[in-house]
């Protein structure tokens, strides 16, 4: 992950030729994608403005990644993590609120252990289930159980180091260290403890006193004394007695967890050294040449044993090499025989000690880890946990520095304190993946301005689902949903700007898709004045190029957002007034869509007498009253209703014969296929026709006004 370098199959230039493609004008390009961490790598000329004899040839463009998009078991172990993650910031969050020496306190570093125990906890069902057959059934896992188990060592020993239970912060720490030893490097294996018991004579197995030294070591009580016992059958009698004074004492060696408070537990292990000493001066009273067996020295071995319980720092070492054990192994038995009341600030001392004559494995990431660890060098662990997981050193530093294990100086070239560092090159890692948005941002956003920046670019380019066929509902729902859920996180991350640039750009993905409904709400939602007015455009656009019955059904669609719509500023009302036009205009076309025409009539005239309807919609409006004017049952104007018809079509034609035609005459031209302002004014006649006609009506009064039904 996170590669310096990316291998393109087929290379676009062979290796060692890239001087040839220079001298052909030609170099190779990229450049980044807006919705994924993935590159696109071309050829491209050297020198853009000269001609190249190639230029006209396809070349192929490659698409390329730094890192490989994590697979479905990878994708589980990183949103799961997150959860912790983020409850583990919850609480971050709410220690500003309380004195800053909060996090030094017992139950600060009480909730830091739960949630890091969390972390290893999680680490380890990911090992045992990447371990099962079933794991690899659809093919073979893109991160091995293997790594999964170093993930799990590295975080566990971070844990019994650096975030020990509140109140052992000063308790030895040699039994914890050897029970992290024996959980995750397991010596000797139970095949050989197996084989050993069973056989009448163990001894005279080649295994058996390497195996015996082992689990001594280990403090593996229990196989230790099977085995011990088994030595009381030995054919040397000065063994079987050896084995009978060693017995108890293997089997009473002091254990911290047993005494209520350490002078005790010092005081009974003074008094079981002396024990211990006790067997070496016996051991030394067996003659030189009773120390055989038929198969070796047994005195040698044992000899051995003893110094281990003795606390011989030189001998533990030495047998640890002898079976094949690391620095590990030394510095765990370190803790228990040669000072069992070892502390965690003076592990660093034994560890370089120790690991100046038995070095770790340059070669193995997860060895450097634990050395580093054990030496006290948070940030050297950091820089090779980042190599072999940015998952771990993201983790590892997110932990750190509430801790304050890392330096607080903040590099002023990049702005960003270590632990971002790491945290964001995890968060870029994530990146390559679109559908891990949420938990991407989630990683930026914990980490100062230029996280927060970077958060931004990507929420904003989140992409909405608006086709049926990727998404289990419709277009509108789709797009709702996704707003939806990118609100939320904006909400949760105060990120305001963000949220109404999603909604600007939702509008107008609800515009291509003509959901007109959404996109008015999500232009107020943003406070996007000039984009509603461009919504409304495109509504009113339906009546021009589709007909009254389409343009009232997509206008229908935005009537909801006028009922809570508020507006401050004359900017904000001049355009909240087309959108009332718009929606008003609608409803005088369903009237007469369902034959209510008096209150489409009623409406028309509101919409004058109101001056909600812009003017170069006048004409199209005074065309439309024609109809009702016309209508043969009843008047549905009154007089003065009809004398405000007349009013703005004697305005229209007078503006028009002084040369403003266009601003009160465009939209009725293009109703007009082919027609100009004069076919235009020709229409209008027909109104004036219609008036006059109306006029007489009232005149005569043959018939009553209609009066709207309740």
């Amino acid at each position: 992950m996170g590669a310096q370098h990316i291998n393109l199959v087929p290379p676009q230039v062979e290796s060692g030729h890239f001087d040839e493609l220079l001298q052909a004008g030609q170099t190779i390009s990229a450049t980044t994608s807006p919705f994924d961490n993935s590159l696109a790598v071309f050829l491209s000329p050297t020198n853009i403005s000269g001609s190249n004899s190639s230029s006209n040839q396809e070349e192929p463009v490659y698409f390329a990644s730094y890192d490989v998009i994590p697979s479905s078991e990878r994708r589980l172990f990183i949103a799961d993590t997150q959860v912790i993650f983020s409850m583990f910031h919850d609480m971050l969050e709410a220690a500003k609120t309380r004195e800053p020496s909060w996090l030094q306190s017992s139950e600060a570093l009480e909730l830091m252990r739960k949630f890091s125990v969390d972390y290893v906890n999680f680490i380890k069902e990911c090992w045992i289930h990447a371990s099962q057959p079933m794991a690899r059934a659809d093919g073979p896992l893109q991160f091995s159980a293997d790594h999964y188990r170093s993930l799990y060592s590295c975080f566990s020993l971070f844990v019994v180091l650096y975030l020990p239970e509140p109140g052992y912060e000063d308790a030895p720490v040699g039994e914890e260290l050897m029970e992290w030893l024996n959980i995750h490097f397991i010596e000797p294996s139970t095949e050989e403890g197996d084989h050993l018991s069973s056989l009448d004579k163990p001894w005279e197995d080649v295994e058996f006193w390497p195996y015996l030294k082992r689990v001594t070591l280990r403090g593996l009580t229990k196989a230790s004394l099977f085995f011990f016992n088994t030595l009381l059958q030995h054919p040397s009698e000065d063994l079987q007695d050896l084995a009978k004074s060693i017995i108890p004492v293997v089997e009473n060696q002091p254990r911290l967890q047993n005494f209520s408070a350490e002078r005790d537990f010092a005081f009974a292990s003074r008094r079981w050294k002396d024990k211990v000493k006790a067997i070496r001066i016996e051991m030394d009273r067996v003659p030189e040449d009773c120390r055989f067996d038929e198969f070796e020295n047994w005195w040698d071995s044992l000899s051995d044993i003893v110094g281990i319980l003795e606390g011989r720092s030189s001998v533990i070492q030495r047998v640890c090499e002898d079976l094949g054990a690391d620095w590990k192994e030394v510095c765990a038995a370190w803790g228990i025989f040669v000072d069992s009341r070892l502390r965690r600030q003076d592990l660093v001392d034994v560890a370089a000690e120790v690991l100046e004559n038995m070095p770790p494995d340059p070669t193995n990431l997860e060895d450097m880890i634990h050395s580093a660890l054990f030496l006290g060098k948070p940030e050297q662990a950091l820089r090779h946990a980042s190599q072999l997981d940015t998952w771990l050193s993201a983790h590892f530093a997110d932990v750190m520095e509430p801790l304050g294990l890392l330096e607080s100086d903040e590099p002023a070239e990049s702005e960003l304190s270590k632990r971002d560092e790491y945290v964001l090159s995890y968060a870029e890692y994530l990146h390559s993946d679109p559908t891990q948005w949420k938990i991407t941002i989630a990683y930026m956003y914990s980490c100062g301005d230029i996280g927060r920046e970077r958060a931004d670019e990507i929420l904003v380019r989140v992409p909405l689902k608006l086709h049926p066929s990727e998404t289990s509902g419709t277009p509108e729902e789709a797009i709702a949903q996704a707003v939806k859920e990118i609100s939320e996180v904006c909400f949760n991350h105060q990120r305001e700007a963000v949220r109404r640039t999603v909604c600007r750009i939702a509008a107008q993905s609800c515009v291509r898709q003509k959901e007109y409904g959404l996109a008015v709400s999500y232009c107020i939602s943003a406070e996007d004045w000039v984009s509603l007015g461009r919504v409304i455009d495109s509504i009113l656009e339906e009546y021009i190029k589709n007909g009254a019955a389409d343009f009232a059904k997509q206008a229908s669609k935005i009537a909801p957002s006028l009922q809570d719509i508020q507006f401050d500023s004359a900017t904000e009302a001049i355009f909240v007034h087309r959108l009332i036009f718009a929606v008003r205009y609608s409803q005088i076309h369903r009237y007469k869509l369902e034959k209510d025409y008096v209150s489409a009539a009623s409406d028309i005239v509101t919409l004058f007498r109101e001056e909600i309807a812009p003017k170069s919609w006048w004409p199209v409006l005074l065309c439309d009253s024609v109809e009702l004017l016309q209508y043969g049952p009843a008047l549905l104007f009154s007089t003065s209703d009809a004398a405000e018809l007349l009013k703005k079509l004697e305005e229209i034609s007078i503006r028009a014969s002084q040369g403003s035609g266009d601003d009160y005459l465009s939209v009725l031209v293009r109703t007009i296929k082919g027609g100009g302002e004069k076919d235009a004014l020709e229409r209008l006649k027909v109104v004036r026709l219609a008036l006059a006609r109306y006029f007489a009506r009232c005149t005569v009064g043959s018939n009553k006004l209609a009066i709207p039904s309740s």
